[in-house]
């Protein structure tokens, strides 16, 4: 009798989750194939824009990173390097990049502000002073734009009733074994998610990674100090928004963000980095997802079967639908040909994803930038020092 409740307890989420994967494609279809939305009034010049970039030390491809921002196709425009501590390694490239430039294009600032635990956006507080102007753009300083990035992402400002306007992004520049993990958890599961949850209204977000907004938006929402303690900071802000009266707008543009990983150990800690962001953000949908993992359960259904030939059957048609669902979202949704050639790696990285989701269910704590916090019920982060 055990025996067989545990079969299906094992049966169900395998099921669920191959019919999972199988929606996640048909939103992406849907999401490139319905026709796009354009602001009522379109700009009738373009404003003149600030982009913020914090920068915390030196990361992979950087050089080329950072000055893709300054390669806009953008009439005017200006942005704003910070970082924290004038020992930070990622200085004299700055320097250089505004040399470059000049400085009227680029700025770069040196401020240690501390408003919250959120280290990202203390570097920001840094550099906001120093914008120049009404509409802020927050772009990583691990992602590579394409010249017409900012047309791109502002354009949906043209409605008033747009607050926020965010980009997609995608895992590129893997190398490691480990990195090839990393992307494919960011492409074939996290973004296909997204566009999942976008395209049949199950979720309100924001993506940090690149958002487009006005100062006016960022000071009705509390600035950037209300966000301070929030691990999920992108996710805090959109709540904010849409609890404003405002829409966000979901542009179908992609930038790459790099994958930047030394050690298998820093892989491990970032996938449970990751899996409580999910928690801290919405935690009934993080539990949920506990039923949509089909190969971990499928091979637990297939073990409780001591791999007969019904058992190996559920294996290798979840093993299928995933690898065949995952190579299709990677190769025609996102146009991503490191992925279709690490995809050999993903029944792995599903095995791994259930083993981090228990931990960040079970953990109280989360490791960032090297400095470890405890992450409260409601997403804030609070420094273990502080508490002590």
């Amino acid at each position: 009798m055990l025996k067989s409740l545990l079969e299906w307890m094992f049966l169900v989420p395998t099921i669920t989750g191959s019919v999972y994967v199988v929606l996640c494609l048909i939103a992406l279809w849907r999401f490139h194939t319905r026709p796009p939305k354009t602001a009522r009034k379109p700009f009738v010049s373009w404003p003149p824009v600030t982009m913020l970039k914090p920068v915390h030390g030196l990361e992979k491809n950087q050089r080329e990173n950072l000055r893709s921002a300054c390669l806009q196709d953008y009439p005017l425009f200006q942005v704003v390097f910070s970082v924290q501590t004038p020992d930070d390694p990622a200085v004299p490239l700055l320097r250089e990049i505004q040399r470059e430039f000049g400085p009227e294009s680029v700025t770069v600032v040196i401020g240690n502000r501390r408003a919250g635990s959120n280290g990202k956006i203390n570097n920001m507080l840094g550099g906001l002073p120093y914008a120049r102007h009404e509409i802020l753009v927050i772009s990583d300083s691990d992602v590579r734009l394409r010249p017409d990035y900012l047309r791109t992402i502002i354009a949906p400002l043209a409605d008033p009733e747009v607050g926020c306007v965010c980009t997609l992004y995608k895992a590129s520049c893997a190398e490691t074994w480990f990195e090839k993990v990393e992307l494919l958890t960011l492409n074939a599961d996290f973004m296909a998610s997204v566009i999942f949850a976008h395209v049949t209204g199950a979720s309100k977000f924001c993506l940090g990674a690149s958002v487009a907004l006005r100062r006016s938006t960022l000071e009705e929402i509390g600035g950037l100090e209300a966000l301070a303690d929030y691990l999920v900071e992108d996710y805090e802000m959109g709540q904010r928004i849409w609890g404003s009266g405002k829409k966000i707008s979901i542009v179908p543009y992609f930038i790459d963000t790099m994958v930047d990983l030394k050690s298998p150990s820093q892989w491990w800690n970032h996938q449970v980095y990751w899996d409580q962001n999910t928690r801290a953000a919405r935690p009934v949908a993080f539990l949920a997802t506990a039923i949509i993992r089909s190969t971990p359960f499928a091979l637990l259904f297939a073990s409780m079967r001591r791999l007969d030939g019904v058992g190996l059957a559920v294996l290798g048609a979840a093993i299928l639908v995933r690898m065949a669902t995952a190579a299709m979202t990677l190769g025609w949704g996102f146009r991503d040909r490191e992925g279709l050639k690490s995809l050999a790696l993903l029944p792995f990285r599903d095995l791994a994803g259930l083993v981090s989701w228990f931990l960040a269910l079970t953990r109280k704590t989360t490791i960032w930038r090297g400095s470890k916090f405890t992450l409260t019920r409601d997403g804030r982060l609070v420094s273990r020092e502080m508490r002590s």
